[in-house]
């Protein structure tokens, strides 16, 4: 019998046809059959004028689609030391004595500015009840890292001053969610008080891209189809990718509170969940990982697997914000 030499770059795999599974809502199904969204090509170059022309461009598009969805929500300006801080209120209800969520947007690091970050976080603040406080932290190409990390831990503490850390939990979602994490990094490093839980959904948890599914996934996740390299270099200004600041998947989380981290099999990001979950449950940490049946990056947009993951999200926030 032939033994077959293994091919130690990988499997090689013909063209093929990746169907749509008949195992989602016909509202996935539908959302997984249109084409991918069309960002802008990132800049082959490092000049900052190309960088700054490229992301206002995706920023307009981005708050053209943001505005295309609304929420029952009443939006405050906060300024916070660099940066501003925007709360979306629920209209009804939405007092931080019954607790507060400091969440931090998406957008690869370099988009997302202004209130962004309050119109993406609109839908947990209504279902949850709570206010949800987004800092619009200073970005790349004229702030990069660790601005993001200072505002990030700015805003917290500014919250904290005002709400009690053990009512308050931190979320973020893709480049938000790598924010959050290593925020809850850089906050137990220096001693601060942690916050009762935190929520990452498809956290950008490792700009090295070395995960798996940066190659299984790629090209089929709907959402995010192309790689980030060129912005995390812009974000990362020189500074080691594998810096836990950067790419909590290799940080220590010793000390940590309870997290919720959410993917789905499409998703490009699901191995920086799937790791960072891995990592956190190494550490001890009560680190609950929920993946949806083929959701790419961020979920469906408007499918009855989002309302789930949704809801997801607002049981566990309930869990640990109630009463001990």
């Amino acid at each position: 019998m032939e033994t077959q030499q293994a091919d130690l770059e990988g499997y090689r795999q013909p063209e093929r046809v990746v169907p749509l599974p008949e195992t989602i809502s016909q509202q996935a199904r539908e959302f997984l059959a249109t084409p991918s969204f069309a960002l802008e090509p990132l800049p082959e170059t490092n000049e900052p004028a190309d960088w700054a022309a490229h992301i206002a461009t995706v920023d307009q598009r981005m708050a053209e689609m943001l505005a295309a969805v609304t929420f029952p929500v009443d939006v405050t300006a906060h300024p916070v030391e660099e940066c501003v801080v925007y709360e979306a209120t629920p209209q009804k209800g939405g007092v931080t004595e019954d607790g507060a969520i400091l969440y931090f947007h998406g957008g690869g690091y370099i988009y997302g500015r202004g209130d962004a970050g309050a119109k993406m976080a609109s839908s947990l603040a209504v279902a949850s009840g709570l206010p949800c406080f987004c800092p619009d932290y200073r970005m790349p190409p004229e702030h990069p890292f660790p601005a993001a990390l200072d505002d990030a831990v700015a805003a917290y503490l500014w919250l904290a001053d005002r709400v009690d850390p053990a009512r308050i939990l931190i979320a973020g979602n893709s480049a938000g969610g790598g924010l959050a994490a290593a925020s809850l990094l850089k906050l137990r490093d220096i001693g601060v008080t942690m916050p009762a839980g935190a929520i990452l959904a498809t956290p950008e948890a490792d700009l090295t891209e070395a995960g798996d599914t940066f190659h299984t996934n790629y090209g089929l996740d709907r959402v995010l189809a192309e790689r980030l390299m060129p912005a995390n270099l812009l974000y990362a200004n020189g500074h080691d990718l594998r810096d836990p600041y950067l790419s909590p998947v290799y940080g220590t989380f010793d000390g940590f509170p309870p997290v919720m981290l959410l993917s789905g099999t499409r998703d490009l990001f699901l191995s920086n969940t799937v790791r960072l979950h891995r990592a956190m449950r190494r550490d001890g940490v009560q680190a609950s990982l929920h993946v949806w049946e083929a959701m790419p990056h961020g979920g469906f947009f408007g499918a009855p697997e989002d309302a789930e993951m949704l809801a997801e999200q607002v049981s566990f926030i309930q869990s640990v914000l109630s009463p001990k």
